[in-house]
């Protein structure tokens, strides 16, 4: 168990917009909230239009009671068990512990991480919420190469995903600054973490910036 309680630091932003790759380099445990994807079958997945496939970018593809108490776990115990998610095989496929090991602040960093922020804040659990924004056509670009890399779904799917993210990526941005996030590129966002951090009185280690043609697709 934990000493103290721990405090969260919420980080959304679109898909490919680096959260994974700066949360990794903060040195703070993470919490991957892709993890609780909802599995194929799930009778409430929500569908595109023409109801002929799951619409992953869609909140309701997302168990959000789920990821919410993982944090609250992890805040008051200082560990949890939450799920590993097969992104291509649309399915939880295991399970693992995340151990704080004593840690005042750790990351949560995931699509739909704005949509817990307001939970996250009534229960007592949020050090801050951040947004990470960009350029779409950069974002479009990191996204693209991540995915096929991973091979998380067929190349017509992510080139159509591709497409509608991209010209969605400043409505994106807007509803997670509505839901609570505080817009930031990179370099803010680290000295935001760093500051967070530092108020929880433990060592400051702050990620460097890269240029943004170095930067990490992931998230």
């Amino acid at each position: 168990m934990s000493a103290s309680p721990a405090r969260v630091i919420l980080l959304a932003g679109p898909s490919g917009s680096g959260k994974s790759s700066l949360a990794t380099r903060t040195g703070l445990p993470v919490l991957a909230l892709d993890d609780f994807y909802k599995d194929a079958g799930d009778p409430t997945l929500p569908s595109l239009p023409g109801g002929t496939a799951t619409d992953w970018d869609a909140p309701a593809s997302w168990n959000a009671d789920a990821a919410v108490a993982a944090i609250t776990a992890l805040c008051a115990e200082g560990a949890a068990r939450t799920p590993v998610y097969d992104i291509a095989a649309s399915a939880a496929t295991g399970s693992a512990v995340l151990d704080l090991r004593a840690a005042p602040v750790f990351v949560a960093e995931g699509i739909f991480a704005a949509e817990i922020a307001v939970r996250c804040r009534e229960l007592g659990l949020l050090a801050d919420a951040l947004c990470l924004r960009g350029r779409p056509a950069t974002t479009a670009r990191r996204r693209f190469v991540r995915d096929l890399r991973e091979g998380r779904k067929s190349l017509p799917f992510l080139v159509r995903r591709g497409w509608h993210l991209m010209r969605a990526e400043r409505g994106i941005v807007a509803r997670h600054v509505a839901l609570g996030c505080h817009p930031c590129g990179h370099t803010e966002a680290a000295g935001r973490i760093a500051a967070a951090v530092a108020a929880a009185g433990v060592p400051v280690r702050v990620p460097a910036p890269r240029p943004a043609a170095a930067q990490s697709v992931q998230a």
